[in-house]
C-alpha cells in the first residue's frame, strides 16, 4: 500500500491534484499495489467522482455535525464517498485527547491513519488507540531528499511494528528509493507514506513506478 500525500504543493492546486491522482490510479492498476492519494478536502470529491479510486483526506476534525464552522466533519466525507482521512500528520499536530475523542465518534467504515512520530509516543499516549493504520513519520526526516527513516533508523520501524501487531503500519519521511520501502516492508511494515519524492518530480509516474516496483 502506498498513500501519496499532497500536501499543498503548487503542483496540486485544481487541476494538478487531479492530473496526480489519475497517474496514483494507472500505476497502481499496472502494477497491482494499492495506491491512496490523500488531498485537500477542496479536490477529494472531484478525484472520487472522476476516478473512482480510494481518496482519503489530509485530515478531519472533532466534530461531526451541527452548528459549527470551518470544520471538516469524518461523517459528511463518509457520505460524499471519500475513505478515510490521515490525523496528527507532523504538519498537522491533533491534541492526543482530541484524537480519542474523534476515534471514539469515527464512522465505521471511514479508516483512520494516525501518524506518531516517536518510539516514545507509541509506547505513551498512542498505545490504547485503535485506528485502521499508523504511519510512523520521524519529523526530522519529513521531506528530506537524501536521508530516509529506513536508512537513518530502521531498527524504530521494526520496534514500531512490534508495539502494534494488530495494526498495519505505515512508514513515512524521506522515503524516496526502491530499497527504502524494501527495508520496510522487510521489518514489517504494510506499506508507505510518502509527498515530495512523488509530488515535487519532473516525472510523478516514473518516480511512483520505481516505488511501487518494491512491493
Amino acid at each position: 500500500m502506498i498513500l501519496i500525500n499532497f500536501k499543498l504543493y503548487k503542483e496540486t492546486f485544481g487541476d494538478g491534484a487531479l492530473k496526480l491522482a489519475e497517474i496514483c490510479k494507472k500505476v497502481g492498476e499496472k502494477t497491482g499495489v494499492k495506491i491512496i492519494p490523500v488531498v485537500s478536502a477542496l479536490d477529494a470529491v472531484r478525484i472520487k467522482e472522476k476516478l473512482g479510486i480510494e481518496v482519503f483526506l489530509q485530515s478531519v476534525d472533532e466534530f461531526s455535525e451541527g452548528s459549527k464552522s470551518g470544520f471538516v466533519s469524518p461523517f459528511q466525507a463518509e457520505s460524499l464517498k471519500i475513505d478515510g482521512s490521515l490525523l496528527n500528520h507532523s504538519e498537522h499536530r491533533i491534541k492526543p485527547g482530541t484524537i480519542k475523542k474523534i476515534l471514539t465518534n469515527y464512522p465505521k467504515n471511514f479508516k483512520s491513519v494516525i501518524c506518531i512520530s516517536s518510539l516514545g509516543q507509541a509506547e505513551g499516549w498512542a498505545k490504547n488507540i485503535k485506528p485502521d493504520l499508523i504511519a510512523y513519520e520521524p519529523k526530522e526526516f519529513i521531506g528530506n531528499t537524501e536521508k530516509s527513516v529506513a536508512s537513518e533508523k530502521p531498527e524504530i520501524i521494526k520496534k514500531i511494528v512490534e508495539k502494534y501487531p494488530k495494526i498495519p503500519i505505515l512508514v513515512g519521511a524521506g522515503i524516496h528509493s526502491k530499497e527504502d520501502v524494501v527495508v520496510s516492508l522487510k521489518l514489517g511494515a504494510k506499506g508507505i507514506l510518502i509527498s515530495t519524492f512523488i509530488v515535487k518530480a519532473k516525472d510523478p509516474e516514473k518516480k511512483l513506478l520505481e516505488i511501487a516496483s518494491a512491493f
